[in-house]
């Protein structure tokens, strides 16, 4: 019996079944004994070939009578075990909810709910607030709601055993296939309805569809729409998106619309996600909404997969099992033969690719729902300038009229903390983390440096350390920077900022989404964590601070990406009925990129960036391979590195680059250098494969090494 277990090692491991113990089926997971360990692991095949019975050890448990996952599901992990060139054992331990591979029976996570009775709707409720609160809260999900679900909202037992003793509420198994929620009201344009037909012209064959929608366009009520046929003969939907915590506008539309929606991510307690991952492989949940480990929930009738914002880098896992879950969700639409919907204002360059080549259906939404408009935009040029906090006077003078108008204005700032860099104006010192090859941020909020990269923090020094001058100065806008200065601006006015700081606290995010919410004048000021999926009516003018950091990057993507960004930020403005503006802050305004973003928009630039990626035979024309070794010594990695690549040097079906330092060569006192493998797809894995055969389950003592296939970034 063939074993895959959690362990990074790319093999398995056979095991005899002992007597008195049911042969168990391929996919079962079972307990075995692995060196001095005991491991779950997940049957994956028959022996590995001949085998003498009497020295294999035996393994311990059967903990599944059946197959733990659906067939496809099943396929699909040991596809991407291969694909990705990852240890089998850890892409199936990645796909599980940690009490699940921990070996707990899954029917242990049945759901419980509880329901809205006929009494609650001619009884007055007011004289206790939180009853009335989760009374509201069961409503709002369509009169009915886990007891897991109540529990991450925040009401006690207490609370609902009172609602059960006044009748208001019942407990109930929730039957599969119910769902309530409002019906569509919104009358959709022409090409909405267009690419509605075409999606839901055949439910049951494999067709990948790139949703390629200007924002505001009304992409999520395609989506709704779709998942709306999807689910009349008892379907279920599956919807990716990049951050759960950042879309609560679109949890709730999906909510309102049909009712018991479960979302899966990070966030929830092992518990929680164990509960919905159940309740999604019995049929119970038909609607769930997920970030990119959504992928592996297995499902009793998937329907429909939507990946929204596909080409969001958070859909690529960056450590361990580096997948990605908008092509995994392409391979396993293609393995039940259902549909996939890839939606994005600013489609990814493979994306863009694929519909090029006929692979992808291209269904444009070109024009916003409604009668919102899109946003006019102004380049601003920097050069010769004296700015207040990076801001400058044009731009002052914008945010302060439109503030005056009684509307809202979002000032994109791509930094977090006060200041990217600290220095001394005598000598020239550089506040620097010493534990990387990077600058400290200075943060003003707590005071003092701080490393975004490995996390080290240090006192604010208030004399240089090179010369003892106290003329430090900082130097460059983040986040907390641009907040001061606005508020400094604009006394008395609400401003409000979002970055990773504040979204720490999921209640604190709320709270200042909420207050956006009210439409009331205020400045918005944040990271690219305001770029992602929300709609705020109210805001008017976009600013993007400074547009040029991702345009002079070592990453060829950079430009990709700082274009979509800045696409994405600015159509958060003039999304209802007011008009929107974007103003952009360059010292570059002659840069071709810029100006071909800003007089062709995305579609223009990416037909510019196609092209440039094509002559210089990069991917998407061609597939990439990223292979990192980190060390405590620069040697060891370049030796791991140079060992792995060895068997591939001198092939003409490959291009190798490197061993190199990678663009920051030391993080955590970890020295990093990585070697880039180029060719057509079916050479590549050939010679990943072989490179891996030649160093089989080799150990490098301190030096951690790995592979990435079809790379998001180079960094």
């Amino acid at each position: 019996m063939c074993v895959a277990v959690p362990v990074p090692l790319r093999r398995t491991f056979d095991y005899s079944v002992p007597t008195g113990i049911t042969m168990p089926a391929i996919g079962a997971r079972v307990r075995v004994p692995f060196g001095p360990r005991t491991l779950i692991g997940i049957v994956v095949d028959g022996p590995n070939g001949p085998v003498e019975m009497a020295k294999l050890r035996p393994l311990t448990e059967v903990l599944d009578a059946g197959p733990l996952l659906p067939d496809e599901l099943f396929e699909l992990l040991q596809w991407a075990a291969g694909y990705y060139h990852h240890p089998i054992g850890e892409v199936f331990d990645a796909a599980l909810p940690g009490q699940i591979r921990r070996g707990e029976p899954p029917a242990r996570f049945e759901p419980v709910y509880w329901r809205v009775t006929d009494t609650v709707a001619t009884t007055a409720k007011r004289r206790a607030p939180r009853q009335q609160a989760a009374l509201e809260l069961l409503q709002s999900r369509g009169g009915t709601a886990s007891a897991a679900a109540l529990a991450d909202a925040g009401f006690e037992r207490r609370v609902l055993r009172a609602l059960l003793d006044k009748g208001f509420i019942e407990q109930v198994r929730a039957p599969i296939g119910v769902l309530t929620g409002e019906p569509a009201t919104i009358v959709l344009n022409a090409e909405q309805q267009r690419a509605c037909d075409e999606i839901c012209e055949d439910l049951v064959r494999f067709k990948c569809v790139l949703l390629d929608g200007v924002t505001g366009s009304g992409k999520t009520e395609v989506y709704l729409r779709c998942i709306e046929a999807a689910l009349r003969d008892g379907g279920q939907a599956l919807v990716l998106i990049p951050e759960i915590g950042l879309t609560p506008q679109t949890l709730a539309r999906f909510v309102a619309r049909f009712g018991a929606v479960e979302a899966y991510h990070s966030g929830l307690s092992e518990g929680r996600r164990a509960e919905v991952w159940q309740a999604c492989r019995t049929g119970r949940t038909r609607v769930l909404i997920g970030t990119r480990s959504a992928i592996f929930v297995p499902f009793q009738k998937l329907a429909l997969v939507t990946v929204d914002e596909e080409h969001d880098g958070s859909f690529k896992q960056q450590d361990g099992f580096r997948y990605s879950a908008r092509d995994l969700a392409v391979k396993r639409c293609q393995q039940l033969s259902i549909p996939l919907v890839l939606g994005s204002a600013t489609p990814s360059l493979e994306s863009l690719r694929n519909a090029g080549l006929g692979r992808y259906r291209h269904l444009p939404l070109t024009r916003r729902a409604g009668i919102a408009q899109v946003p006019k935009t102004r380049v601003i040029d920097l050069r010769g300038q004296r700015l207040r906090d990076g801001l400058s006077d044009e731009l002052i003078h914008a945010i302060r009229e439109q503030i005056s108008r009684g509307n809202q204005v979002l000032v994109y700032i791509n930094r977090r903390g006060f200041s990217p860099a600290y220095l001394c104006a005598g000598c020239g010192w550089n506040a620097e983390c010493p534990h990387c090859d990077s600058r400290a941020t200075l943060h003003q909020r707590p005071p003092g440096l701080r490393c975004h990269h490995c996390g080290w923090q240090a006192p604010l020094p208030q004399t240089c350390p090179a010369c003892g001058r106290a003329e430090l100065l900082p130097v460059g806008t983040g986040t907390q920077r641009g907040e001061t200065a606005i508020r400094e601006l604009l006394p008395g006015i609400d401003v409000l900022r979002i970055d990773r700081d504040v979204s720490r606290s999921a209640v604190r995010l709320e709270a200042q989404l909420e207050r956006i919410q009210t439409g009331a004048p205020a400045v918005l000021v944040g990271t690219q964590m305001l770029a992602k999926g929300h709609h705020f009516p109210a805001v008017t003018l976009v600013a993007v601070v400074n547009a040029d950091a991702g345009l002079f990057s070592a990453d060829f993507k950079a430009p990709e990406h700082t274009a979509q960004l800045i696409v994405q930020v600015a159509g958060r403005a003039g999304r209802a009925e007011r008009p929107g503006e974007v103003w952009i802050q360059t010292y570059n305004p002659d840069n071709p990129l810029l100006t071909t973003l800003v007089e062709k928009g995305y579609p223009g630039f990416a037909r510019t960036e196609l092209a440039a990626r094509e002559q210089a035979a990069l991917p998407p024309f061609r597939a990439m391979a990223l292979i990192r070794a980190e060390g405590a010594s620069v040697d060891a990695a370049h030796q791991c590195l140079s060992e792995l690549m060895a068997p591939l040097r001198g092939r003409s079906d490959l291009e190798l680059w490197g061993p190199v330092p990678a663009p920051m060569a030391r993080r955590a006192d970890r020295h990093r250098l990585q070697s880039v493998l180029i060719g057509d797809r079916g050479a590549l894995h050939r010679g990943l494969a072989t490179a891996l055969s030649s160093i089989a389950d080799r150990r490098y003592t301190g030096v951690r090494w790995s592979i990435d296939v079809d790379p998001y970034d180079m960094i």
